[in-house]
This record gives C-alpha cells, structure tokens and sequence, in this order.
C-alpha cells in the first residue's frame, strides 16, 4: 500500500512546490533558498530533460502518460518483488504523472531549482523522483533482482 500512497503524496508535493512558485516568483526571476547552493528560479520548460525537445509538448505529453502507465502496471503486477524495486517504481511514476500533469494542464513543466555551485540545468521535485527512481532501479536490478526474484516468484525479463 505504500508503494501507492508514496507517488501520491509526492505528486501532491510536487504540484504544491510548482503552484507556490508560479504564484510567488515572476518568470525568470529567482529568489535565494539555500545560500551558495541553490535559488528557486521560475522557469517554464516546453521540452524534456535539458530543455531537449523544446516545443514538443503534446508529443512530451503523450510519451509521459505512456510512461506513467507502465510504471503503474509494473508496480501493480509486482513485477519487482522486492522493497527497493517496488521504491524505485514509486518515484519514477510520481516524477512522470507530476510533470505529466504540467504538460496537460498548462502546457509546460515548472521548473524551480537552480544550482548557483554549478551551471546545470533548472529542475523540480518530479525531476528529483525520476533521476532518485532511476538510480534506484539500477542499483535494484543489478544488485537485488535476482535474489528477489528467487524468494517472491517474480518475473524473468526473458
């Protein structure tokens, strides 16, 4: 059950952050958050990861909702039997269904952190779940799967 009241909570969060930005900072302004580290910059992004894509939104769109749908029925159908798998889900789908949400609603991801230590890219919480649930998958699949798989009857990918 957690692993299905965690995506909404984040996703609540996520558009929570987004609405507070949208509503507080002016486009292209920034305010300080964590000195020397990062500032909330109100961003509007029509693309992907690093602005890639720029201007495809409906396209982002439907490859997002196609996206969410998976997560959703691996998660739903246990297809990674252990916790880290079943985490690692939860967050890629919040990520996905949070700036899904965007690019249907608005037409636009809202994008708010920035780094001031180093020149990267503007992100937002459904980032942060995508990029953490990545590397947790990798992590999971490389190191736990298998031994996961044995002991619960999951799925073989073959």
């Amino acid at each position: 059950m957690l692993y299905y009241i965690l995506p909404i909570c984040l996703v609540g969060l996520d558009q929570l952050v987004k609405w507070w930005v949208r509503s507080s900072i002016p486009l292209g302004e920034s305010i300080p958050f964590i000195p020397h580290l990062i500032d909330l910059t109100y961003t509007q992004n029509t693309g992907a990861a690093f602005s890639s894509f720029s201007g495809m939104t409906w396209l982002l769109t439907l490859v997002s909702l196609g996206a969410s749908i998976v997560v959703a029925v691996l998660l739903a159908k246990n297809y990674f039997p252990g916790a880290w798998g079943k985490l690692s889900l939860s967050l890629i789908l919040a990520g996905a269904v949070g700036n899904l949400i965007d690019r249907a609603l608005l037409g636009f991801v809202t994008d708010m952190f920035e780094t001031t230590f180093m020149d990267f890219a503007v992100f937002n919480v459904a980032d942060i779940c995508v990029v953490a649930g990545g590397f947790l998958m990798v992590f999971y699949v490389l190191l736990l799967w298998d031994k996961d798989k044995d002991k619960e009857g999951g799925h073989d990918p073959a």
